[in-house]
């Protein structure tokens, strides 16, 4: 999973005009781009440098570059004119050097870019023009406007011409044979789900006798581009029409044209790019409709799945058609560029990892292609559209090219997650990704709250070793291990120091391929490059010196998987190797004492598969479900060797792990026995799984199975070992499930038990005013988990677990909204099977299960204290004309309602009159009402103990409004009796703010019940209104206001208004002294010197107000004079 990070980096390609970029690679840590005169090479590392350059005049007779080809082998690049030259260039290291200006250390090698050789590839037949260029290692393969491929060695010598696309259907004929399958395409043209194309849906490409009589007619279109992958011995043929085709190459490599074969077509019309993902055998087709079609080459190339822009509201008008597709080295993620506007990232699942188009910044009405050259606009990355891509070795990089007069070239950094970090016990503290010189860090806060951290890793190590390569956390948390280029560093995460080798030529020896934690052990696996060997070493985490090596085990070959359980190492070398090491620790590690450390060869065994390489393999747990049961679920052994070594410590043989997770490169998960080679498979389609840890579990634990996690284009799925078959995948109980996934822009990252969440993370664009371009901000999300648990025990009638599961997890912050979220979705799916079944008469005992399974989710929820609101919240979620389902499962609505008022949830119980009102009549819940109405403003009056409410008390949440609105605005039978009632009920309890001076609660209290204040005034201005000292009230009113809040002065202006509207002349005066409100005490003392005089009197008198209304009295005392005069 690939996410970008900081500002994107602008470069300059130098040339003195501006000249379409034709070719960006990234090859040997060079960058080569060539633009139409030009081949330049830049340093691909951690400072993209231009190192060296060839030029020529574009008036040239053999015209302008318009393709390249680099070779992976001799630095050759093969660069193809628009006049069918095809020139060789040798890019060789000089022995200068460029020292930059800002690291002192730093040097780079310049390099020469030396022009070998041309030759005419069209055979000095100008009628024939070379269209397009492919190759290998061994050949180059050109693409003729007449459909011929013509193959060209690296030296220049024409090795043939095959004209096997030439004489066969043509694509128009592929096109119109088509036709039957268009219906299964959607409106915009993509492809809906894999379902809507036939299994074969291509016609295979046949040859046409020459003798025959109605021979098809040579096609008219032309070839547009050319793919070749070597690891799986294929041609991709591009038309100018829009079809694809795919042909074999045989092994020997392309020599000679009749060792290519067509096979089949791919079902795309509009295509215009593609790109080969060799590890996963997919085909990524960009078209003209702005999307891109995955195909499964391993599969007689079906289809996968669309990947388009139109769900976030961007038409093909907005981007135009894709202009460039690249995959990632890892084959994990791919890149998408449009010609029109925008450049994008996805994960072969199809999630968005990236785009540069801000949300919300086009309108398919305005926008979509006109070039935008105001400032605003030059602000957003790629805005005109995308010239050219490249991914960096390690993919830490995206280099791209933007179309268009401005030719700016932006190189954009990316952080990624290893796909090996799979156990979720791990995660409980943090998610790990890791960019080219930095560690995020993904965490909850104090406040529960998931945030990102970036963690830098030293300039004194970086500087030596970019970039980093490997990335490992212990199972606490506390120490990180990183390995780059060479050497190992460790980083204590709570002090924040930092721990490398002390000895450089040591660190020097280091080239680390994997590396995890054993406890207080750091188990790397380094690469000698002098004797080109593999060995584990076991160093102590207090220590990096060959000194302190604990153990050093040779490997017979690179791992390309690394495990640790508990005191187990898994380690799987190539073909398909396992290795099961035990560690043996005696005495203490630590700096004060010595340890001896043995390590056992327990288990190797060698797989001889068919299937694809493992990517990750992982332990699981040797008790439990995963031992019991499983038998009849198992493939074929398919064992070559199966050696045992008995453990020479006693007891340990039982101990010892018998199965391990394997994730394969095709997306395929599958569950391995140890002892005999047996093999389960699970899933497909998998991009990530997750494990428990149970080394954390403890032994009084209620629930005695963990469930496994996975995600890929279904999103996160979950299930449990001991079951014999995938609930999740069931179609009749889908439905039932609650919803796991994130959006399709945010990708998991793990999960956190302890937090009860699943941790992903998304891209978010912010701007600042000092700086042009966005910032990319990875941004973390999360999901409660707690609602799927539940539900998969409950739909296994494991109710207890489910019970403990739920008193387990009561103290997280999402525990109510995961049993609100579990009860809607369970109700949801109830009512749907209910109208399913009253329409197609079917499904009774799916119906019957649903219903079943609601009783189970109410009866737990009702242990705790969050059911009333639960339940009211779910009610309020769905159609009323479905709560006499719900309630007759969850419970009398009336009984609910008592409850609340006997717990004091005096807001909760206002929801439930709405739903007695539904169920019981106006009648009964009109009674309840008034009765709530007593109770919450009684209860303020002082008639019982205020400490008993256990809610805030503010009106501004409606509550007071929405009983109004049902007992008074509502045609109910002694409407004016119960008028009066509440009437007088409000009325004590405005009388009891007003006698305690709760002012702000007295605002509110108004505000949200619509309250008539001054008929109230006029009746209570010789009672509870009154005020009989003015110094005293004048200190107490501006306390209980709180002046020095806005808030408070605003309630201060509303009582002002009213009393001055009622005449309320002590009310006013203190209000407008707290206002400094001069206009209206000068109105209020106009013809009452006595009034005046006091008033000035109890100011000036008082130490305390003397000072505060200083200039409020002088400002008095000034108009009172010109009004006297």
């Amino acid at each position: 999973m690939y996410v970008a990070y900081g500002w994107p980096k602008l470069l300059s390609i130098g040339t003195s005009s501006p000249q379409p970029v034709v070719h960006l690679s990234v090859q040997a840590g060079w960058l080569l781009l060539v633009t139409s005169t030009q081949v330049q090479v830049w340093s691909a590392d951690q400072h993209t440098t231009k190192l060296g350059q060839f030029k020529r005049e574009l008036q040239s007779r053999e015209g302008a570059n318009i393709h390249a080809l680099w070779s992976e082998k001799g630095n050759t690049v093969a660069v193809l004119t628009s006049e069918s030259y095809l020139h060789f260039y040798h890019i060789k290291a000089s022995e200068k050097q460029l020292r930059s200006s800002v690291h002192d250390n730093l040097e780079l090698t310049l390099v020469n870019v030396i022009f070998s050789s041309s030759v005419d590839v069209a055979l000095y037949n100008r009628s024939v023009t070379v269209s397009c260029i492919a190759g290998d290692v061994f050949n180059i393969i050109l693409g003729l406007s007449n459909n011929c491929l013509r193959i060209v060695s690296w030296s220049g010598e024409v090795l043939g011409v095959s004209d096997v696309l030439q004489d066969f259907v043509p694509a128009s004929e592929a096109i119109h044979s088509f036709e039957a399958n268009r219906a299964a395409v959607s409106p915009s043209g993509g492809l809906v789900h894999q379902s809507s194309f036939p299994l074969s849906p291509r016609l295979p490409l046949s040859p046409v006798s020459v003798g025959d009589d109605t021979k098809i007619p040579k096609r008219t279109s032309g070839l547009f581009q050319l793919l070749v992958s070597a690891e799986l011995r294929l041609l991709v043929a591009i038309f100018t029409e829009g079809t694809v085709a795919l042909c074999n190459v045989s092994g020997k490599g392309s020599k000679q044209g009749t060792e290519i074969t067509p096979e089949r077509w791919i079902g795309v019309f509009d295509a215009v790019c593609a790109s080969i993902a060799h590890d996963q055998q997919y085909l990524a087709v960009g078209t003209k409709r702005g999307s891109v079609e995955l195909f499964n080459l391993a599969d007689s190339a079906s289809y996968l799945r669309t990947i388009s822009l139109v769900d976030w509201g961007y038409a093909v008008e907005d981007t135009g058609p894709v202009s460039q597709v690249i995959w990632t080295p890892d084959n994990r993620a791919f890149a998408v560029g449009w010609k029109n506007r925008g450049l994008a990232v996805w994960s072969a699942s199809g999630c968005r990892l990236m785009c540069t188009i801000r949300q919300g910044s086009l309108s398919n009405s305005q926008s979509p292609s006109l070039r935008v050259n105001s400032d605003r606009s030059m602000s957003e990355p790629m805005v005109q559209g995308v010239g050219a891509l490249a991914w960096g070795h390690h993919a830490y990089e995206l280099y791209a090219v933007e179309r268009g007069s401005t030719l700016r070239f932006f190189e954009f950094r990316f952080a990624k997650s290893s796909s090996s970090q799979n156990i979720a016990g791990i995660t409980d503290v943090w998610q790990l990704m890791h960019g080219a010189d930095r560690v995020l860090l993904v965490q909850s806060d104090e406040n529960n709250d998931v945030k990102s951290h970036h963690l830098v890793i030293p300039h004194s190590y970086i500087l030596d070793n970019w970039p980093i390569l490997q990335v490992a956390g212990n199972e606490d948390g506390t120490y990180l291990a990183i390995a780059g280029r060479q050497g190992l560093i460790l980083h204590d995460v709570q002090v924040k120091k930092w721990r490398v080798f002390g000895d450089v030529l040591q660190e020097r020896q280091v080239h680390c391929v994997g590396v995890v934690w054993l406890g207080k052990i750091v188990v790397l696996c380094n690469h000698r490059k002098i004797s080109n060997s593999y060995e584990l070493c076991l160093y102590p985490r207090y220590h990096l010196d060959e000194t302190s090596l604990l153990y050093r085990k040779q490997l017979p070959g690179k791992p390309i998987a690394l495990d640790v359980w508990q005191d187990y190492i898994l380690v799987t070398c190539p073909p398909f190797d396992i290795y099961v090491f035990k560690v043996h620790v005696q005495g203490e590690l630590s700096p004060l004492r010595s340890a001896t450390v043995q390590l056992f060869t327990v288990r190797e065994l060698s797989i001889m598969s068919s299937r694809k390489s493992p990517v990750a393999m992982h332990f699981v747990p040797n008790v439990g479900p995963w031992s019991e049961g499983m038998a009849n679920s198992w493939d074929s052994p398919r064992v070559g060797t199966n050696v045992y070594h008995g453990s020479e410590l006693p007891g340990e043989a039982a101990k010892q792990p018998t199965r391990c997770m394997i994730l394969r490169t095709d997306g395929e998960l599958s569950l391995l026995d140890l002892d005999h080679g047996n093999e389960r498979r699970l899933l497909s389609g998998v991009e990530r799984f997750w494990l428990s840890n149970e080394q954390a579990k403890v032994e009084a634990d209620p629930v005695k199975e963990d469930p496994c996690w996975a995600y890929g284009p279904q999103g996160m799925q979950v299930w449990y070992p001991s079951s014999t078959s995938n609930v999740v995948q069931s179609p009749s109980v889908r439905q039932l499930e609650p919803e796991l996934d994130f959006d399709r822009e945010v990708y998991p990252l793990g999960l956190s038990p302890a937090a009860g969440i699943i941790v992903g993370i998304s891209q978010r664009l912010t701007l600042s005013g000092c700086i042009l371009m966005p910032c990319f901000e990875p941004t973390p999300q999360a999901q409660p988990i707690l609602p799927c648990l539940l539900w998969h025990l409950l739909q296994r009638n494991k109710s207890e677990d489910a019970l403990q599961l739920a008193k387990l997890s009561e103290g997280l912050p999402h525990f109510s909204h995961s049993l609100e979220w579990l009860l809607f979705t369970v109700f949801d799916a109830a009512m749907s099977s209910q109208s399913t079944n009253k329409r197609r008469g079917r499904n009774i005992a799916v119906k019957r299960t649903i219903f079943l399974l609601l009783q189970q989710v109410c009866n737990l929820i009702h242990n705790f204290q969050e059911y009333l609101d639960v339940l009211v919240s779910v009610a309020r979620k769905t159609d009323s004309r479905h709560w006499p389902e719900l309630f007759a499962v969850a419970g009398n609505s009336i009984k609910l309602f008592e409850e609340c008022l006997e717990k004091g949830l005096y807001r909760t119980a206002t929801c439930y009159i709405l739903v007695i009102e539904k169920l019981e009549g106006p009648t009964i819940s009109q009674h309840n009402a008034i009765r709530l109405l007593k109770v919450r403003f009684l209860l303020r009056c002082g008639r019982e103990d205020e400490a008993q409410e256990k809610e805030v008390p503010r009106y501004g949440n409606g509550l007071i409004s929405s009983l109004l609105g049902l007992t008074i605005s509502t045609p109910w039978v002694e409407k004016e009796q119960n008028f009066a009632v509440v009437k007088r009920t409000l009325e004590e309890h405005a009388s009891f703010l007003m006698r305690k001076l709760e002012l702000r609660d007295l605002v509110a209290f108004v505000k949200a019940t619509q309250f008539d204040f001054t008929a109230f005034l006029y009746t209570e201005r010789g009672k509870a209104a009154r005020l009989d000292d003015f110094a005293s009230s004048l200190l107490i009113v501006g306390q209980k206001l709180n002046m020095d809040e806005l808030e408070g002065r605003q309630d201060a202006e509303f009582l002002l208004t009213h009393m001055c509207s009622v005449g309320f002349q002590e009310w006013t005066v203190v209000l407008a002294t707290l206002l400094r409100r001069v206009e209206v005490l000068l109105e209020t003392f106009h013809g009452d010197s006595r009034l005046w005089q006091a008033y000035s009197h109890t100011l000036q008198g008082s130490p305390m107000f003397a000072e505060e209304y200083k200039d409020l009295l002088a400002a008095l005392e000034l108009e009172m004079s010109i009004t006297n005069s």
